[in-house]
């Protein structure tokens, strides 16, 4: 294959599927490189660290992610949708956006000022606790701003559907969070230090991202418009209600332990959290990829439906093993990473990992529902996603600890899903066991053939690399669509 060829499939746009396939690459490519290099920094901190410090952290962090939703709240998924169906109107948008982005994250930071200290403070067990986290926060208000603002540099390259230049934004920011994180922890391994190489890496990530958008600053002032401002704010709402039920179920458990266990309890639950966003990220991807396609196709109701349902199908077909491989070797990835002082993470680690299915299917399905405007649907889902966190919560920290979290993790996901599915299956044709018999009967034997190289203690790479093989090679050999269509396009490029 020529250079010319390999710069046309990664580089350029030139139909709808390759357009797709391109995009996926890159956003696996740049999300799932910068995951991994970030995860060597993370272990390392929560080794370092032990799990009290490694749970003040994680606190903190959760506590800015969760308010990192209010600096968006939609904004980028309108910028990309409207972005992505008139050109003409970026530059407008771009600046509206921006302003919109900067006045709300005044706002939040107001609002952390306020709560910070009253979350902090209600912490139970030493009386260290609130102080410890509290040092944290004016480091967490940089990381709030940076980050929102560094997610928003890569916003138009979606509208643009060129996904490689937010691939490489993600890997030099989190390039520069593993070199100022391990160099801060070398310095002083304390909270504190890992929270300053954070801020410092997305700092100057943020500034990265600006960069292949130079031009939209040229004439910023002058194409800010409060009434498109507004009508941002309008129509993202909904999109940013959707996060803050993704912030509540990936956020919210951690406040809630420090609440009702302490901070040993939020580090050992944070541990197996880390691990399990980074999984998280694969529907986001995959979703993101398809959005704009589906978004220009939404009134062809036909292709539309038939490339929605393909997504569904690809989704639960990786799905399936990760749920599977997760659930029987949590013990043993758990070891593997964080060694054994963190084996009481154990049990909720290995709840986490049922999440994957659900977390899979409402993902695409929350996209699509906002490209068809269906706020009302939206706005239950938030409803009913918060209240049955915050309950389930309630109801079994208190007796199960933060195994009880990961149980009420579980339980909302498949209550939410499956709202968003029989609301949208009225409005268009979808099916979530699309992808046939053949992945489900895959998993099973995979699952059997796993858990017998645990019992015979085979290292857990080789487990793994094996059951993958296994899993895949009978979709190949039993041409399963999905599996099949990758293959036979992976072969096609590699031939031209």
């Amino acid at each position: 294959m020529t250079f010319d060829k390999i710069k046309s499939i990664l580089l350029k746009n030139t139909s709808a599927k390759q357009t797709i396939a391109k995009n996926t690459f890159w956003l696996f490519f740049g999300n799932m490189t910068s995951r991994f290099i970030r995860a060597g920094l993370l272990i390392y901190a929560a080794r370092i660290l032990g799990a009290h410090n490694w749970g003040a952290f994680n606190y903190a962090l959760s506590i800015a992610a969760f308010f990192t939703i209010f600096t968006d709240f939609g904004v980028n998924a309108v910028l990309t949708r409207e972005s992505a169906k008139d050109t003409s109107v970026q530059e407008k948008y771009f600046s509206s956006a921006f302003f919109t982005k900067i006045i709300l994250s005044l706002v939040t930071i107001i609002i952390l000022f306020l709560i910070f200290p009253i979350l902090s403070g209600i912490i139970s067990g030493k009386t260290e606790d609130p102080q410890l986290v509290l040092s944290l926060l004016p480091i967490v208000i940089f990381l709030v701003i940076f980050d929102t603002l560094r997610d928003f540099g890569a916003t138009l390259s979606r509208a643009w559907e060129k996904m490689e230049v937010e691939g490489f934004i993600q890997i030099i920011t989190n390039i520069l969070i593993v070199v100022a994180g391990f160099f801060a922890l070398y310095l002083s391994p304390t909270p504190k230090s890992l929270a300053i190489g954070y801020a410092i890496g997305t700092g100057i990530g943020m500034i990265v991202s600006f960069v292949p958008f130079r031009r939209y600053f040229k004439n910023f002032w002058k194409t800010i418009s409060i009434q498109l401002s507004k009508k941002i704010l309008s129509s993202g709402w909904v999109f940013g209600m959707m996060g803050i039920v993704g912030a509540i179920m990936l956020n919210t458990d951690s406040v809630m332990i420090g609440w009702l266990v302490g901070l040993d309890g939020v580090g050992y639950y944070g541990a197996g959290q880390k691990f399990i966003q980074m999984i998280y990220i694969i529907p986001g991807l995959i979703a993101t990829a398809f959005f704009p396609t589906l978004t220009r196709l939404i009134k062809e109701k036909g292709v539309f439906e038939s490339i929605f349902n393909k997504q569904l199908s690809l989704l639960t077909t990786i799905a399936l093993p990760l749920t599977v491989g997760g659930i029987v070797l949590a013990g043993s990835i758990f070891r593997f990473l964080y060694g054994s002082q963190y084996d009481p993470g154990i049990i909720s680690f290995l709840l986490m990992n049922i999440t994957y299915l659900t977390t899979f299917i409402a993902t695409p399905l929350g996209n699509i529902i906002f490209a068809l405007d269906k706020d009302k649907i939206l706005f239950k889902y938030v409803i009913i996603g918060t209240l049955g966190n915050f309950i389930f919560n309630i109801l079994f920290i208190p007796s199960m600890g933060i195994a009880g979290s990961a149980l009420s993790t579980v339980l909302n996901q498949i209550i939410v899903t499956s709202y968003l599915y029989f609301k949208i299956k009225k409005d268009i044709k979808i099916n979530i066991f699309i992808c046939g018999w053949k992945p489900f009967v895959a998993v099973l034997l995979m699952g059997a053939l796993s858990y017998g190289m645990v019992l015979l203690n085979i290292n857990l790479i080789i487990n793994i690399i094996i059951s993958a093989i296994a899993y895949f090679t009978f979709l190949v050999m039993t041409k399963q669509n999905d599996v099949k269509e990758i293959w036979n396009l992976a072969l096609t490029k590699m031939k031209a």
